[in-house]
């Protein structure tokens, strides 16, 4: 029996443990297993590469490799806590491994994102998707509007595969600063709206996208218009063009100073 003035028992010695509450030999312990597990997947895949030959092969390691790491994390925390809390964090973990595993499953139309939201609000603005390809999407009414460059100045253009020659509308020529007066309106130009008179006009370059080609011939309607065409006398100058999806495709090659040929 003790008295009031003797000095109270020490407390019993804590567990070192990690900031989390983990003891830490039990977290050392969790860190080899991972290791062990890594270095294991690692000769498998020295000793068979022919078993991972898709992105699919890839993305099933990955979401493989999670849920050991889920389970692992799960067994190193023991059972501290209640159930329903154990539960949440298995479901959080499960959502996490889950998108990373999609993500990296699908990564290859997800990259394609940024160019589908440029081709869904860019209107008239050509997306370039690859390698000297470029797409205008398809507007309003189904026709195909893009803008270009003449002589460094903005035009917006209706794409018309019926007109033979890429005519300029007078009030976009007169925006550029041709002088209409002085032109020899001489020559018969076939449009989907008929037959018209225009004057011939060496543009110092015409850019759609990164196409440019330099000293390009554009004809000039006499009669008023509703906008610009571009006709086949560009289209023809690709290496090729089609319609499909709602999309126009163009595809062009260059020579070795980069121009458009």
């Amino acid at each position: 029996m003790k008295g009031p003035w003797d000095q109270p028992d020490a407390p019993p010695p804590a567990v070192r443990s990690t900031p989390q509450g983990v003891p830490r030999h039990r977290l050392w312990l969790w860190l080899g297993l991972l290791a062990a597990i890594g270095a294991l997947a690692f000769a498998l895949w020295r000793a068979f590469p022919e078993a991972m030959r898709t992105g699919d092969d890839k993305a099933d390691l990955v979401y493989q490799i999670g849920v050991v790491v889920l389970v692992s994390t799960a067994l190193l925390r023991g059972l501290q806590g209640s159930i329903g809390q154990h539960l949440k964090y298995v479901a959080i973990w499960s959502g996490i491994i889950a998108v990373l595993a999609l993500g990296y499953a699908y990564r290859a139309e997800l990259a394609e994102v940024p160019q589908r939201l440029k081709l869904a609000f860019n209107v008239g603005t050509p997306v370039a998707v690859g390698e000297r390809t470029l797409v205008v999407p398809q507007g309003e009414g189904g026709h195909y509007v893009v803008d270009g460059l003449v002589n460094g100045q903005r035009v917006r253009f209706m794409v018309d595969t019926g007109a033979t020659e890429t005519v300029l509308s007078p009030d976009d020529a007169r925006r550029l600063g041709i002088p209409l007066d002085t032109l020899n309106y001489g020559y018969e130009t076939e449009t989907a709206n008929g037959k018209g008179y225009s004057a011939a006009y060496d543009a110092t370059s015409l850019e759609i996208g990164s196409i440019k080609l330099e000293g390009f011939r554009v004809m000039i309607n006499k009669a008023p218009m509703n906008g610009s065409l571009l006709g086949m006398s560009f289209l023809k100058r690709l290496d090729a063009f089609e319609f499909r999806d709602r999309q126009m495709i163009l595809k062009w090659r260059e020579d070795e100073k980069g121009r458009a040929v």
